[in-house]
């Protein structure tokens, strides 16, 4: 960007500051619109959901299933990210001569992924070979093989994965947490797995998963980009009709609701590290129970995250934390909410005690003003835009809240977002977060730990200052009323 000259300064600052006006303001009319797609269900359950974007000749074939750690007892766990792993390996078709030949000319470039509520496929290609890439996904979808070669070499794969995983210290803090946090059923919020379930794992356990979630009623078929809707409802029931309904997973073996925290839990995980890093964990809300606490967690989470906002200001700016941030991930069965920071050892006890004090002060009416409240709503929404832009990454993000919310959900997600008030904030915060049971944690060296003098005592420690005290009649004293409790702190002056 150019300097600007002496005396232009201030107009041009005065006609960028408009623009910028401007185009939020256009963007926000744009975001605002539902989200543009087209849907139908084949007789036999399977969704067809188009989005049509011809931006770049290009289309984004997707199959999503409700699988993933949600639907995996413990000596399933990790399973469907194994069978992930198996979905583009050969199935009944792919050993006919020169089948892979037409999906390299047509340069498809596929993957997948696995997550709590939901594993999506998806191959990219340019518009000319949308319906082979359809085909490809029918065949490796209903036709899989589990060869026994394939089987052991993805096996190995998996676990490699796994020991990259555990290589990085953070693993052991996250797994510290989500232990305590989902600590009935851990193996519904692990979507990686664990080494030992994956090593014993066969292909008979496959077909199982198969036979029980593979089916398309329980399944969506996402494709995103140069397309036209007509053509492709044509197309999905020609290749995926004839597809066999199945039994719905979920009637016979419902997925258990986690029950929720009874007490406040810590924990100190010690790894080579140098800085100290800490995290709270609480029970948020779920999509089917309380959706409307959902939007309320990320306009606030959204607050927090600001480089402005009061949050930052006490924990950041003050120096006592290099990083911190509040977010909540949703999801169906209970979505979880995570506030970390990091801080040097020296601080960090100081620092989880700002964090409580900051906490204690979520729902006081000054803790965010009301321009930020309104400038969260209006960045949310201009980012769904941004992430509509790229059709193939549309497709994961409709794939996504088509699992673990329900497209009407999603369809309505920006609306609700506006409709969120202050009101509604301060009941998520406490029925969520404020005086809730939490597992608290901390990453820190061996040396460190021992150094500082930390123990588990430290981190369950919920900072409150003692009830103010009023003068009353002849110079005695009272406490305030009863249950009242004034946090540490004051908001610092502008």
């Amino acid at each position: 960007m150019e300097r600007l000259r002496k005396g232009e300064g201030k107009m041009r600052r005065v006609w960028r500051l408009a623009t910028v006006v401007a185009l939020v303001s256009g963007l926000c009319l744009m975001v605002s619109a539902k989200p543009q797609w087209q849907k139908r269900t084949l007789a036999n359950g399977l969704e067809v959901i188009v989005i049509e974007n011809r931006s770049v000749p290009l289309v984004t074939v997707e199959i999503a299933v409700k699988n993933g750690a949600y639907t995996e007892t413990p000596e399933y766990n990790g399973l469907s990210h194994l069978y992930e792993h198996m979905f583009f390996k050969s199935n009944e078709k792919s050993r006919e001569k020169g089948y892979h030949d037409r999906s390299s000319e047509l340069g498809m470039l596929s993957n997948a992924t696995t997550r709590e509520e939901v594993v999506n496929y998806y191959t990219t290609t340019i518009k000319t070979g949308t319906r082979e890439a359809m085909l490809v996904m029918r065949d490796s979808i209903r036709y899989p093989l589990f060869d026994e070669q394939e089987f052991n070499q993805e096996i190995q794969v998996v676990l490699d994965e796994l020991a990259q995983h555990r290589s990085n210290p953070f693993y052991y803090l996250i797994e510290a947490v989500d232990s305590r946090l989902w600590y009935k059923y851990p193996s519904r919020k692990r979507p990686g797995g664990l080494p030992e379930t994956v090593a014993k794992a066969t292909p008979e356990m496959m077909r199982m998963i198969q036979k029980k979630y593979y089916v398309p009623n329980n399944s969506a078929l996402v494709i995103s980009g140069d397309v036209a809707a007509a053509e492709i409802f044509r197309m999905a029931e020609e290749i995926f009709g004839d597809w066999k309904r199945g039994e719905d997973p979920f009637a016979r073996d419902p997925i258990p609701k986690h029950p929720p925290l009874v007490k406040d839990e810590a924990v100190i995980v010690t790894q080579p590290v140098n800085a100290a890093t800490i995290q709270f964990g609480y029970h948020g809300p779920s999509t089917d129970l309380d959706p409307a606490a959902t939007y309320a967690a990320d306009v606030f989470s959204f607050i927090l995250r600001q480089p402005n906002s009061r949050f930052s200001r006490e924990l950041i700016d003050t120096g006592l934390s290099t990083g911190a941030g509040l977010n909540y991930y949703t999801q169906l069965n209970v979505g979880p909410i995570g506030l970390m920071a990091q801080t040097t050892p020296e601080r960090l006890k100081e620092t989880v005690r700002a964090i409580n004090r900051q906490i204690e002060l979520f729902t006081t009416p000054d803790y965010f003003t009301d321009e930020e409240l309104e400038s969260a709503k209006t960045l949310l929404d201009v980012n769904e835009i941004y992430d509509r832009e790229k059709p193939s990454e549309y497709a994961h993000t409709v794939s996504f809240w088509w699992a673990s919310s329900g497209l009407d959900y999603y369809a309505n997600y920006i609306e609700n977002l506006r409709k969120v008030t202050r009101t509604d904030i301060t009941r998520y915060v406490e029925r969520y977060i404020r005086n809730k049971p939490r597992v608290v944690a901390v990453l820190i060296s061996a040396e460190d730990q021992q150094r500082i003098g930390l123990n588990e005592a430290d981190l369950q420690v919920r900072e409150k200052e003692e009830a103010p005290v009023e003068k009353g009649k002849a110079g005695e004293t009272k406490s305030a009323k009863p249950g009242s409790v004034k946090a540490k702190g004051t908001r610092p002056k502008n």
